[in-house]
């Protein structure tokens, strides 16, 4: 016990928290490639659609790399994969600024869009195993923490480079973001470290010397075995849809709020401002309040909610109303991310949950995809938001069914992980 504590005392799980915001909020500034869009376009007469591949092909870069590094982060720990993300997204963003300066758009896809997503696939999934391991008694709250810094990134990003943009050039600006980020990166790693085994923070340590129950783990799973249960796929559909009716609303918020609820241009932009703070604000919300009530009953909440939000912002009308509906879809949007790790640790405990999570993340690369697509297309083709979200409203009655069937498939696990403990016993 005492060579527990004092391994323990080495680490400051608070600290090793901030350190996954620093990477967090260094790898969330691609939410913030849009300021790009048009300084590139005035100064290579580059397509609208050119550049914005660019982002696309960082999600999903984000997502592949999440899903085949999983088991790189488990074997070889935070600190070194959360070196290499900063190694692969420093050198992604000054090879974008070298691409830009010679004008090779193919040159940016290579460095911003597949260099730099793979630095964010392994920099996003890269903290949030040990987190879950330093917190147990609060897993929601410790992986909110770290994606809020992802969701919020933007915030902070965006003003900053508009005005790098217009005081040093495109290149430059990339150039510094570069090596900044690789800084706050590289530092923040070089503190990450999973807890010493057994380890428990006082107050559960309290809890178990008095023998009082802790909440158990339904089962404890390698990646593998994992992806072979309902339960896991079930998780992946859940978050494809969020994720993928989440980010067809980001693509297309401002016209449509103009185009249902009669906003002004300028007042749409103001929205779409606010929608970064309930993105973050909803990671550490709903990620928190998971702790207690429960991981299943946040996802029911998401759901509920989201599938009558979508079937009635077609003929909303009113503009305060409407933009309060979006406000609150972007805080089930966020709180999907930031609620998904600490529900891969309660269903399939900590044994692998970075790499479950890895793979689980390519719901995102696939969503990142569809959702924008989807949307445009069917907007183009009926000349209407309306379908759109009839749509979206459809697949959220489908991820509310899977919510609650996956309720009974927990039960029932845990029916049968009881009957095992009372034959043992």
């Amino acid at each position: 016990m005492e060579e527990r504590q004092d391994m323990a005392k080495t680490k400051n799980r608070w600290l090793i928290a901030a350190a996954a915001v620093g990477i967090h909020i260094s790898i969330g500034s691609v939410y913030s490639w849009s300021v790009f869009t048009n300084p590139l376009r005035e100064e290579h007469d580059w397509g609208l659609s050119d550049i914005s591949l660019t982002f696309s092909i960082a999600i999903l870069f984000l997502g592949l790399s999440a899903a085949f590094m999983g088991h790189f982060v488990e074997k070889y720990g935070p600190r070194a994969s959360g070196i290499i993300s900063s190694i692969c997204f420093g050198t992604g963003l000054l090879g974008a600024g070298f691409a830009e300066s010679i004008g090779s758009l193919y040159l940016l896809y290579f460095f911003y869009g597949a260099l730099g997503g793979i630095g964010l696939g392994i920099g996003y999934i890269t903290p949030v195993s040990s987190l879950v391991k330093w917190f147990p008694d609060r897993r929601g709250l410790a992986t909110g923490l770290a994606i809020m810094g992802f969701g919020f990134a933007s915030l902070i990003a965006s003003p900053v480079i508009a005005a790098l943009i217009n005081n040093v050039g495109i290149d430059r600006t990339f150039y510094l973001l570069g090596a900044v980020y690789f800084v706050i990166m590289f530092c923040s790693s070089l503190y990450l470290a999973p807890p010493p085994k057994g380890w428990l923070p006082a107050g559960m340590e309290a809890k178990n010397d008095t023998k009082e129950k802790v909440p158990a783990d339904l089962s404890q799973l390698t990646a593998n075995e994992a992806v072979k249960t309902f339960r896991f796929w079930a998780l992946w559909a859940m978050l494809f849809i969020n994720v993928t009716c989440g980010i067809a609303i980001i693509s297309v918020a401002s016209p449509m709020a103009q185009d249902i609820a009669g906003l002004s241009a300028a007042s749409a932009a103001t929205m779409v401002g606010i929608m970064g703070l309930f993105n973050g604000f909803g990671r550490i919300g709903w990620a928190s309040i998971s702790d207690y009530i429960g991981r299943p009953n946040v996802y029911t909440t998401f759901f509920v909610f989201q599938t009558i939000a979508f079937l009635l912002l077609p003929n909303i009308t009113n503009a305060f109303l409407f933009q309060l509906i979006i406000f609150l879809i972007l805080t089930c949007y966020g709180g999907g991310f930031s609620s998904i790790p600490a529900y891969i640790g309660d269903l399939f405990g900590t044994k692998q949950l970075g790499a479950i999570h890895g793979y689980i993340l390519t719901a995102w690369a696939a969503a990142g995809l569809v959702g924008p697509i989807v949307a445009s297309w069917i907007r183009e083709t009926t000349n209407s938001y309306s379908l759109t979200l009839y749509i979206f409203g459809a697949a959220f009655i489908v991820a509310l069914a899977i919510s609650l069937y996956i309720r009974v498939n927990i039960r029932k696990i845990r029916e049968e992980n009881n009957q095992a403990a009372k034959v043992l016993s």
